[in-house]
């Protein structure tokens, strides 16, 4: 049984039960006492009491950088990760007990962060959130039994894209690019791996391939089967190796990039290629085109050559819908299409 003492004006409820440890909780009146300890003897003659007290004394913060350490250091995207972590690891709600956070202080910090960034970017952080608290309700025993981020509403996000090249876009691209590629590189950056000996090549392999620039960035020559005429990509986004056929085209434009003592077919770094492919679509006047929505015109141009299957296989796509949010045929090669 419970016991009951008045201290101070408070009630203090204690149980004791062998083979337990002892529980006790303060409250205002001798009604919410008694009532929560009807409600914790109840769960415990079930079995299903969950010692809440070990999440009263871990911090939030305690729980981030745990969670860096044992599980963002396996992920792919571990350097984004971390940033974020950083950045949680600021904000007040780091102090707080994480036993004590509740559904309500997620959504007023969702709320005042999409008053700051964008909403994807507020997904990405309550997706982080929401999987520290999965973990550490099954594998780190601090007595927590619900998920907040589960409990509340996440933004919407309307990224989806479907643009194309269109016009003379194209010509006008290539046009750039080799502009960008004659010009001399100056006496400093000549440590730097000139743009002419990756930078149309990269491009065109996009457009042939629908291969991410991270995929593209990672490309080894030991994983080029020349002869076979496809590229092998032992560990892409999604978790899983593929093969990547190589058109004619794609396999020329690989042969003619010079070879360094790098392993990497391009030899270049991420910010390389965004500061390169923002200057020839200045140079083009075209705009708003992403890098990666040379993916979704690659994808789209492949669409008419392949089936879906052999299509999802070849650009890494898991489900048709995903793939679908890459094809964007033309509405005029779909009336052709029509008249066989």
């Amino acid at each position: 049984m419970a016991s009951f003492q008045k201290r101070a004006g408070a009630w203090r409820a204690l149980i004791r039960r062998k083979g337990y440890p002892a529980l006790s909780a303060t409250f205002d009146t001798k009604a919410e006492a008694e009532a929560w300890a009807r409600k914790t003897e109840s769960e415990i003659d079930r079995g299903q009491h969950v010692d809440h007290r070990p999440a009263k004394a871990v911090t939030f913060s305690d729980c981030l950088r745990r969670y860096a350490v044992e599980v963002s250091e396996q992920k792919k995207g571990a350097d984004a990760e971390r940033s974020r972590i950083v950045f949680l690891l600021e904000h007040p709600l780091s102090k707080r007990a994480i036993g004590d956070l509740r559904p309500v202080d997620f959504a007023r910090h969702r709320d005042e962060r999409l008053a700051a960034v964008s909403p994807a970017s507020v997904r990405l952080e309550l997706a982080l959130i929401s999987h520290l608290f999965s973990v550490a309700i099954r594998e780190w025993g601090l007595g927590l039994s619900s998920n907040p981020i589960q409990q509340i509403s996440k933004p919407k996000v309307q990224n989806a894209r479907d643009r194309r090249l269109a016009g003379d876009e194209e010509e006008r691209l290539f046009a750039a690019i080799d502009a960008i590629c004659a010009i001399r590189t100056p006496r400093a950056n000549r440590a730097a791996v000139h743009p002419a000996m990756w930078f149309k090549q990269i491009v065109i392999l996009a457009l042939e391939t629908a291969m991410r620039q991270g995929e593209l960035l990672e490309a080894t020559w030991d994983n080029l089967h020349a002869n076979e005429r496809y590229l092998f990509l032992p560990d892409t986004k999604n978790g899983t190796a593929r093969s990547v056929p190589l058109s004619h085209i794609a396999l020329d434009a690989i042969l003619s990039v010079e070879r360094t003592d790098d392993t990497r077919i391009f030899p270049v770094s991420a910010f390389a290629v965004k500061n390169y492919w923002e200057k020839a679509l200045r140079l083009a006047a075209i705009e708003d085109f992403h890098f990666h929505d040379l993916r979704h015109e690659a994808t789209s141009r492949l669409a008419r050559k392949l089936p879906m299957h052999d299509l999802m296989k070849v650009t890494g796509h898991k489900s048709s819908a995903m793939l679908a949010r890459y094809y964007h045929p033309v509405p005029a090669d779909l009336a052709a299409a029509l008249d066989g």
